[in-house]
């Protein structure tokens, strides 16, 4: 079964975000969702809708949870998440380059998904010398 995909995102960015992943990539192989987070939501009272998001996407195999900014409040649910039974795995920083790739490294388990999703961002990031 494959891993599920979970973004827990600031309000907008991760629903943005799997919007381009259906037009660049109709058919994603791995099942995702976008939990979004609003800005003066109390990570106690989120949690169990996060939960049931995570449930949503696990096909089994775990979920990788990608988050937009470490530390922040999105990162901090999906912390709790961590600690609630499902395998999950959390990379911060989360981009598009990030979520394609991770889309196009489908068949690798969840342990290995984590440095997929790191090499997306790093090599996402180019610097344009003109």
């Amino acid at each position: 079964m494959p891993v599920g995909i979970l973004l827990v995102t600031h309000e907008g960015i991760g629903t943005a975000l799997l919007a381009v992943l259906g037009r660049l990539m109709p058919a994603p192989p791995l099942r995702a969702e976008a939990f979004e987070v609003g800005f003066r939501d109390d990570p106690d009272a989120v949690l169990p809708a996060a939960s049931a998001a995570l449930r949503r996407v696990d096909g089994g195999d775990g979920v990788l949870v990608l988050t937009d900014l470490y530390g922040a409040t999105p990162s901090n649910v999906a912390a709790r998440l961590s600690r609630l039974g499902t395998p999950v795995r959390r990379v911060s920083a989360l981009s598009l380059p990030m979520l394609l790739r991770v889309m196009n490294y489908a068949e690798l388990p969840l342990d290995e998904l984590p440095a997929v999703a790191a090499a997306g961002a790093r090599n996402g990031v180019i610097l344009d010398e003109m």
